[in-house]
């Protein structure tokens, strides 16, 4: 197993970038893990609890909801949601990610795949109750940033939500930053795209020194 070098890390996702394979990185994060998911660098190993405070204060209301965990990572994000009543799907760009997650929960319902939130299977669009989003945004560059959020949208039904968790900054702050943490204009894009804000949260973590996110909750309306 490598040891995580954050400096070896952030040159290899800016070298990706400039030639403009933001994707192509991804998969060695796992694989450098050999299988074992305490080894993700950036894994919590468990859900965010104001995701958890969520889903408790919204139960599933009704039979077959679906959900989706965009990036899911090793895993428990889409867990949590399952354990709350959804039908998950979870997707991931890495193989690496997907086979560790099937290899951690053997007896899991969730439905793990490997996919490309950029050419996702067509069945999905509109498909889901509830998506997750949670930190995807801010590891792209550029233009991807924007066509991942309009992804992301086309995911939900009408009258679903996108639930969304990433690091946060003041607008022109950071701006070499890796990962790039989204501002409030960006954020704010969800709105542009048709959503209606239900909640939004600004808080600091309990890292030292204290790492600002946001975690906030769209809608999409009946058409």
């Amino acid at each position: 197993m490598k040891e995580f070098d954050p400096v070896k890390y952030k040159q290899m996702v800016r070298e990706h970038q400039e030639r403009d394979d933001p994707f192509g990185w991804f998969d060695s994060i796992y694989t450098d893990a050999k299988g074992d998911h305490r080894a993700v660098f950036w894994a919590d190993l468990a859900p965010n609890p104001y995701f958890l405070e969520w889903l408790e204060k919204h139960p599933v209301k009704g039979l077959n909801k679906k959900a989706i965990a965009i990036g899911c990572g090793v895993g428990d994000d889409a867990e949590a949601m399952a354990a709350y009543g959804y039908e998950v799907t979870a997707f991931d760009i890495a193989p690496s990610a997907i086979d560790l997650c099937k290899n951690r929960y053997t007896e899991s319902t969730v439905n793990y795949l490997v996919e490309d939130l950029f050419d996702y299977p067509t069945e999905w669009e509109g498909s889901y109750d509830l998506v997750y989003e949670c930190n995807t945004i801010q590891v792209l560059p550029g233009r991807y940033r924007k066509e991942a959020m309009v992804a992301m949208v086309s995911l939900i039904a009408n009258e679903g939500e996108i639930l969304v968790s990433c690091r946060s900054r003041n607008k022109g702050e950071e701006l070499d930053a890796i990962p790039l943490p989204l501002d409030q204009e960006e954020i704010d894009g969800f709105m542009d795209l048709g959503l209606v804000e239900k909640s939004f949260l600004a808080y600091d973590d309990d890292q030292d020194p204290p790492v600002p996110h946001f975690f906030s909750s769209y809608k999409k309306e009946k058409a």
